[in-house]
């Protein structure tokens, strides 16, 4: 059995040692100049406008949610497609109950006014 994993070994060693040996280098080599303006915070290549706590609108943090929501339900269709034959009717039926089960979601955002940005 052993055979069988020592070329995933001795990469995984390789890989691992060059890795480590290029960040030795990359620390020991890189020249060190700091100065205020390299140490300083910055947003976007300016000063940042407020504190950086400050708080977000609600409406960021549902845009993200919808985006993660359709990202995960476009990464959930690909696979279904591609043994839609292998799944038959069965699949069919419930990939249908889980786009509609999204699309009722999306209604609803929609017409709460999440999708507005004001």
């Amino acid at each position: 059995m052993l055979p069988n994993y020592l070329p995933v070994l001795i990469f995984l060693v390789v890989a691992a040692g060059l890795g480590g040996l290029l960040i030795a280098l990359g620390f020991v080599l890189g020249p060190r100049r700091p100065d205020p303006e390299k140490l300083s915070s910055y947003e976007c290549g300016f000063e940042a406008f407020e504190d950086s706590r400050m708080k977000f609108d609600v409406r960021y943090y549902l845009v993200a949610i919808l985006f993660i929501l359709f990202d995960l339900e476009i990464a959930f269709l690909f696979p279904w497609a591609v043994s839609l034959q292998a799944v038959g009717g069965f699949g069919m039926v419930s990939m249908l109950v889980f786009v509609a089960i999204l699309v009722v979601g999306f209604v609803y955002e929609w017409k709460k006014g999440a999708l507005e940005w004001d």
